[in-house]
């Protein structure tokens, strides 16, 4: 964003008016691009925040890690794929049509997703 903004600062008219002018306005949309970013990166900060992974629960909630039949899930933000010592999951939200699916399933619970059968095989 402090790029954008001091390239668009720096920027000095030339003869070519509309240039000028065109230029600061792209490079001002390209500031307000990296802000909206920025914004969405916070929200999703705060919300990874909030998530407790310390709980222990024998349903599918906030914080847990659900291992299936069809892959790990990690239940806080959609953030994607992701490792962690040798382990692979998949970090989706409550939200997401997967995590509506999972949310309140217990060990054993099987259900349908996307044409796939899904059997909760462990919760922690």
């Amino acid at each position: 964003m402090r790029e954008a903004q001091d390239a668009a600062n720096e920027e000095t008219k030339s003869s070519a008016g509309d240039k000028y002018n065109t230029d600061r306005a792209l490079m001002q949309i390209d500031r307000d691009n990296h802000a909206k970013q920025l914004a969405e990166a916070q929200m999703l900060l705060s919300n990874l925040d909030l998530v407790n992974i310390k709980k222990v629960s024998s349903v599918v909630e906030s914080g847990c890690l659900v291992e299936t039949s069809n892959g790990n899930y990690f239940i806080a933000i959609s953030a994607g794929k992701m490792e962690f010592e040798g382990f692979n999951a998949t970090a989706i939200s409550l939200a997401s049509p997967l995590g509506q699916q999972l949310k309140e399933k217990k060990v054993g619970d099987h259900f349908e997703f996307n044409m796939k059968k899904f059997s909760i095989l462990q919760i922690t």
